[in-house]
């Protein structure tokens, strides 16, 4: 029987990476986002055509009916869930000072960012221990996409920043309580990930990049991520619950 795999924000940028990943690795897949499903039928064909069985649970993960009727939809098609890849995730709306940031943007940003990754998780994994304890043999673990803003500061879009450094927090969190269950939880953090999130500011990393931002002199892609989550939700890594991945092209790494 093949793992199902559900993808937060799996139809589009990293997300979709990761899924096309999963799916030539063998998983079935649930595919999280918020546009309607009629305009995501390409991407679930493509999907498709790469072996893997696919349903689309549209909803918001910063709404608690959302993430619970995306979980019941798992259950009713599946039965069964094996590895959580919190990718859903949404930048500000507006990039501000920290001085003249808003309330409003913090809420926003931090409403889908963590808390509703946080109670995603926490739903998952009761389910998940509900498995395990009909079944010994059930493989399970948990793999949330950060980014590298968790430990790098950006002065102008620090409720970005704050969600990433709390998602960092909650790998730890799940990682020391889901040890019993013997359920891993991981944590990946991306770099500078050409996407439509960072459309907007590619000039600018052209020119940092270009300048010798990143060690490896090249934008990351979601396909960097993809291979990385792959390998991770296969097994490969059994003894690294609560670590971190980094996907960065060496960015951080401390040079002089």
């Amino acid at each position: 029987m093949k793992k199902v795999a559900f993808v937060t924000g799996g139809s589009r940028g990293i997300g979709l990476g990761i899924a096309q990943h999963l799916a030539q690795n063998g998983f079935d897949l649930a595919i999280n986002g918020i546009r309607s499903e009629e305009s995501v039928m390409e991407i679930l064909a493509f999907l498709r055509i790469l072996g893997a069985e696919v349903i689309y649970c549209q909803g918001d993960i910063a709404s608690s009916e959302d993430r619970k009727s995306m979980l019941e939809k798992i259950k009713l098609h599946f039965g069964r869930l094996n590895i959580l890849v919190n990718n859903a995730g949404v930048a500000p709306k507006e990039r501000n000072d920290i001085l003249a940031a808003t309330e409003e943007s913090f809420d926003y940003v931090i409403s889908t960012n963590l808390k509703g990754t946080y109670f995603l998780t926490q739903a998952a994994t009761n389910w998940m221990i509900e498995q395990k304890a009909d079944n010994q043999n059930f493989i399970a673990s948990i793999i949330t996409i950060s980014s590298i803003s968790a430990t790098v500061a950006s002065v102008n879009r620090g409720d970005y920043c704050v969600s990433k450094a709390g998602l960092g927090m909650m790998t730890q969190l799940f990682a020391a309580r889901l040890g019993e269950f013997n359920i891993p939880v991981y944590e990946v953090r991306p770099g500078i990930i050409k996407t439509d999130m960072t459309e907007g500011v590619t000039a600018k990393y052209d020119k940092l990049i270009a300048e010798g931002l990143t060690v490896q002199n090249r934008w990351g892609f979601p396909d960097d991520v993809g291979k990385a989550v792959a390998a991770i939700a296969k097994g490969d890594f059994p003894y690294s619950t609560g670590q971190v991945f980094m996907i960065d092209g060496g960015l951080t790494i401390a040079r002089l």
